[in-house]
């Protein structure tokens, strides 16, 4: 558990970085005052580590343009789905040659209207755990019921043509537990229409990449991120980890 270990560093009075045994200790002072890249062992002291909650470590980052952002919470998605269930399914966009289409209204008070899209391979069904559906109209909590059965859910809204994605504000795909995002400044989101090339492939296997490159999305990774200040009696240093 990396926090607990963080905590039991800044408990002891000196911590050793083990890494290149075969160097001797190097100050600070002298590593501040070098050019990179250089490899260095140095005995020192863990001030201070940032974020002081593991979690928020865990960040989006863009390989196109560079650009780091916080991952979405789950109210924020929550809103997003509330918003687009205010737009009805086009039932004239149901049951077109590559996904079978099914449709209900809800029982609750407000009476929402459901349709959800299971893509065909070879014009047929496949297996729960290796179909792909799109949804519209779904809550949270029934998006996640099917995540649990299906290998692949995307929310979705109708327009007049197609089915389009929500705002990339939300994630575009989701895999189990693990929700795929896309960079808002370098995707150009593409009409659902486009997933029909992948459907068609012999071999069918719904991989995020492959998703993510026919529907114009950027698609964001998960990185790991920490800055950590190190000292001893000749000066400070910030140490960074950012690991996918």
């Amino acid at each position: 558990d990396l926090e607990l270990h963080l905590q039991r560093c800044q408990q002891l009075s000196v911590t050793v970085l083990t890494d290149h045994q075969d160097l001797s200790n190097t100050e600070l002072k002298t590593i501040t005052n070098s050019t990179a890249p250089q490899e260095y062992r140095i005995r020192a002291k863990l001030r201070t580590y940032k974020p002081q909650k593991l979690h928020q470590s865990v960040k989006l980052h863009c390989s196109k343009c560079n650009s780091l952002q916080e991952v979405p919470d789950g109210d924020d998605f929550d809103l997003i789905l509330h918003g687009s269930a205010n737009t009805a399914p086009n039932p004239e966009l149901h049951n077109t040659s590559w996904y079978e289409s099914v449709m209900w209204t809800t029982q609750d008070q407000k009476q929402r209207e459901i349709a959800i899209h299971f893509v065909k391979h070879d014009e047929m069904l496949q297996h729960p755990e290796d179909t792909l559906l799109m949804i519209e109209g779904g809550t949270l909590k029934e998006i996640w019921k099917l995540t649990k059965r299906f290998k692949c859910v995307i929310p979705v809204r109708s327009t007049e043509d197609d089915l389009e994605l929500l705002d990339l504000s939300a994630p575009f795909l989701l895999q189990g537990n693990v929700k795929y995002y896309g960079c808002k400044q370098c995707s150009t989101p593409k009409p659902m229409k486009n997933l029909s090339s992948i459907a068609a492939e012999q071999q069918l296997s719904w991989e995020p990449t492959e998703i993510a490159q026919v529907l114009g999305i950027e698609l964001l990774q998960y990185v790991f991120i920490m800055k950590f200040t190190l000292v001893d009696e000749t000066g400070s240093l910030n140490a960074y980890l950012f690991d996918y």
